[in-house]
């Protein structure tokens, strides 16, 4: 098998995922192009030597279907020879989109790929592309469908998660990334978007609350219960746990992730490819792997993935120096830590979606990147990233500096 190196990574800000949000006036299409522009430039990128542009996107429609990678590629002025090809897994797609690239890699198909994701959740809603897990009740029923927030607070209650704990948790990741972001630690692969003049739009995550304390956080009403309690769906959720008597609601939109904008791209290659681009690799993707997990409690899939990484790849939780989780909902990471008994100080250490924001196609590549811009600052080694997905699923991967 052909090793799989990582030469560089950028990603967009994020920006707030609303008509009044900054990137709003954005096209899908441009913002995808953004980062492979970037790409191209900080590495003097001939475009005729890429095998392929992977993108993770979770509702390819509107003004972001039809294979936007390829229409980026168009945009961003590639050569024609650069194909593209979009792929989703709900909020793992990014991070797929690398393992995917990773794999054709491996194989021996291609040298060079280009791998990430795009949403643009202002313009195109979430959900927007439908599907049969949530109106086909031949698939919802044995699914336990219901909303993921309902599956985050059936995560709490069964775990022993209380509202402070999750509160508590989400002023933790705003101060993180508000302290990261002062101290300069994303400039180095966050790009600012400019329009048509040259002229900045976002230079900087804009769901950010830094303020964020408990007291501000304890005057916000739980945003599920009644989707669960009149919805009908803690039914569904004691249906598939009959051990718990009752959900307790916990979560809402200050300790859940942020609706936004951003996209994100990977440069992989194999050495040969590195080599024809006269690039030094940063790290090399070790290991990855997909699983599927409990439907109802759904966000669970993180705790079931990692148990299959490791055991396929021979590691253990001590050979992992940093961990990086999707934060979708505070108790998403609390029941990772819980399960691994991992210290705070090793997971998220410069906050997450909760304070920056979850653009679902782009989220994976991204936060791999910032994964490894640490492991390089603190001058670590390997980092495990992983997501929790909708319908029950989990992917992780594990990189390791060069």
């Amino acid at each position: 098998m052909t090793e799989v190196f990582i030469y560089d990574h950028v990603r967009t800000p994020r920006g707030r995922g609303k008509k009044d949000g900054a990137l709003h006036e954005v096209p899908s299409v441009r913002l995808a192009a953004k980062t492979l522009e970037a790409i191209r430039e900080r590495n003097g990128l001939n475009t005729e030597t890429v095998d392929d542009i992977i993108m993770g996107c979770v509702d390819p429609v509107m003004d972001a279907g039809a294979v936007i990678p390829k229409a980026a590629a168009f945009e961003a002025g590639y050569s024609t020879k650069a194909p593209g090809m979009q792929i989703s897994r709900f909020c793992a797609s990014g991070l797929d989109a690398v393992n995917f690239g990773a794999g054709k890699i491996a194989q021996g198909a291609d040298d060079i790929v280009i791998a990430g994701g795009i949403e643009s959740m202002s313009r195109v809603g979430l959900g927007m592309s439908g599907g049969a897990w949530f109106m086909d009740p031949s698939v919802n029923f044995p699914a336990y469908f219901m909303p993921q927030g309902v599956s985050a607070d059936l995560i709490a209650t069964k775990y022993g998660f209380s509202r402070t704990d999750v509160d508590a948790y989400a002023v933790e990741s705003q101060k993180r990334a508000a302290h990261a972001w002062d101290k300069g630690w994303f400039d180095k692969s966050v790009i600012p978007v400019k329009d048509q003049n040259g002229l900045t739009i976002l230079a900087k995550d804009e769901h950010m609350r830094p303020g964020t304390d408990m007291q501000a956080l304890a005057s916000l009403n739980p945003s599920f219960q009644m989707p669960g309690e009149m919805g009908g769906f803690e039914a569904v959720g004691i249906q598939a746990h009959p051990e718990i008597e009752r959900i307790i609601y916990v979560h809402h939109a200050g300790n859940s992730s942020g609706i936004v904008d951003g996209a994100s791209v990977v440069l992989l290659g194999s050495k040969a490819g590195g080599e024809s681009m006269g690039i030094k690799p940063r790290a090399r993707i070790k290991a990855f792997a997909n699983i599927g997990s409990d439907p109802a409690l759904m966000l669970t899939g993180p705790v079931d993935v990692t148990e299959k990484l490791l055991k396929r790849s021979g590691m253990s939780l001590s050979d992992i120096d940093l961990f990086e989780l999707n934060e979708a909902f505070a108790a998403v990471v609390l029941r990772y830590m819980q399960a691994f008994d991992i210290d705070h100080d090793r997971i998220n250490v410069n906050g997450g979606a909760i304070a920056m924001g979850h653009p679902l196609g782009a989220t994976g590549a991204m936060i791999l990147g910032t994964v490894l811009d640490e492991l390089e600052r603190r001058d670590l080694n390997t980092a495990l990233v992983t997501l929790c997905i909708g319908a029950g699923m989990g992917t992780a991967t594990v990189i390791e500096r060069v």
